[in-house]
């Protein structure tokens, strides 16, 4: 369908769907040289939002509803995603279980608290530049050749900025925590976790991003909205992506560590002075290089809030009565993450399509009411609802799959299943109604929900997933 714009009458489209008038789009290239930006920028501005063409709909992106997407076929987009990520997050539950026995993860124990935020990374970054990418998409902005690949190096360097960074910083918070509960700090441990940390970030960060911009690329190609499935496919590969790479890396590291001490310290200073090198090409984007200084806040504090989940979990390694939050704990932070994650990517894109960045659609205007969340008929109501429908049979598919994979004689208990999805629902509950007032707070606030609030929430279904795991078997063990 070709659009033409006139300024003095409206056009039409083959459809008969009448176009918003304009005077004049401006030009892209000579817009991005000479306006300045500001850090709480969308990814791209309220100005460069022109058509959305989906479904043979045309809509202007403020003024005009969404392309209507109905029940069955927001089903059939998520499900095949969600039950993938699940089978990822099924995968990273059982090797956790098997890494464990691993001598760095005996001698080193302190590598159980890094486990979640290296995890979490999936949340901070790839998730992150899934919605964002996927907003991009959907606004009609990935049409032009050099601006697209553009956008993508920047966003790409952008990231292997953060994951080293964040990966280092997620080995000193392991560190000092290990440090408050053991009250002992061994040089060389430490220098291990931070060369592990940071190379398993750096690698598995390259790898799925190269993945999430040919998923969300073709996903524009075949027509299927890449909100409903960019999302879930990088959490499938990230758990299972991450957790093999740090613990082979760190197995490795471990066994060198002792004839070779001082390689752990080269090989971490060796990827940290690749920074600015990844900082250069960031600037190749005025979002990306915007983003480069202002993305900061939400993805540190998502790693000190996951690292509180390792935490958890690091303690529940030596009591009997918890031996099984290690191989699900994976999968109930991974799936309520997975979840949210679509429902944030989502209302941004809902929001982009309704009002200008700093003002509210009508119907999110005066106090909250958890109701809005599940009980409205709108699309952001109805993918809500779909959601957490979806929480139930798809735990009970991951429980019986890990079942079958590991050929236990006894099927689990029916105590067991209660307990665990009443943690299961509670957490995707909450990430839910969370998700909902986090996500328009930060749009009424002038910063763009597509880059802060995934970290935040993925964070949080990692210490909510954890704990509610752990309470679910202290509460099993006062049962049985």
């Amino acid at each position: 369908m070709e659009l033409k714009w006139e300024s003095s009458h409206l056009s039409s489209g083959e459809n008969g769907h009448q176009c918003m008038p304009e005077t004049r789009r401006p030009d892209r290239t000579s817009s991005f040289s000479s306006k300045e930006f500001s850090e709480s920028d969308p990814l791209f501005h309220n100005e460069f939002y022109g058509t959305a063409l989906a479904s043979g709909t045309i809509s202007e992106i403020h003024g005009q509803e969404m392309p209507s997407e109905s029940v069955r076929a927001l089903v059939i987009q998520i499900l095949f995603p969600f039950l993938l990520a699940g089978f990822g997050t099924v995968l990273a539950g059982m090797l956790l279980d098997v890494v464990q026995h691993w001598d760095v993860f005996r001698n080193v124990t302190e590598i159980f608290i890094l486990v979640p935020p290296l995890l979490g990374l999936k949340g901070n970054l790839e998730m992150t530049l899934a919605s964002r990418l996927s907003t991009a998409v959907n606004v009609g902005r990935i049409n032009s050749s050099s601006e697209k690949w553009k956008l993508i190096i920047g966003n790409l360097a952008l990231k292997q900025v953060q994951a080293t960074v964040l990966g280092f910083l997620a080995a000193l918070v392991t560190s000092a925590l290990g440090w408050i509960l053991e009250e002992e700090l061994i040089v060389n441990h430490v220098a291990l976790l931070c060369c592990c940390s940071v190379v398993t970030a750096f690698t598995a960060s390259l790898l799925q991003g190269i993945v999430m911009v040919g998923v969300i690329v073709g996903s524009k190609k075949v027509g299927v909205n890449p909100d409903n499935i960019a999302t879930p496919i990088a959490a499938s590969l990230g758990d299972i992506i991450t957790l093999g790479l740090l613990a082979v890396i760190s197995q490795v590291f471990f066994y060198c560590m002792e004839p070779y001490p001082y390689i752990t310290y080269l090989v971490c200073v060796v990827f940290l002075c690749l920074t600015p090198m990844w900082v250069i090409l960031s600037f190749r984007h005025p979002e990306s290089q915007k983003l480069l200084f202002s993305s900061w806040e939400p993805v540190i504090t998502a790693v000190v809030i996951s690292s509180l989940g390792g935490l958890i979990l690091d303690r529940a390694i030596t009591d009997p009565k918890l031996e099984g939050v290690v191989l699900y704990s994976p999968v109930i932070n991974g799936v309520g993450g997975n979840l949210v994650s679509i429902q944030a990517s989502r209302i941004a894109t809902y929001l982009h399509f309704h009002c200008p960045l700093g003002e509210l659609p009508d119907d999110a205007k005066g106090c909250y009411c958890p109701c809005r969340s599940f009980c409205t008929t709108g699309p952001n109501g109805r993918s809500a609802q779909v959601l957490l429908t979806l929480a139930i049979p798809g735990h009970l598919v991951f429980i019986y799959t890990i079942y079958l994979i590991q050929g236990n004689p006894d099927p689990p208990t029916a105590v067991f299943i209660f307990f665990y999805l009443a943690a299961a629902f509670t957490q995707v509950f909450l990430l839910l109604g969370i998700v909902d007032v986090m996500v328009h707070c930060l749009w009424k606030c002038g910063r763009d929900p597509d880059s802060f609030s995934i970290p935040y929430l993925t964070a949080l279904g990692d210490l909510l997933g954890t704990g509610f795991l752990t309470l679910c078997f202290l509460l099993m063990s006062l049962v049985t």
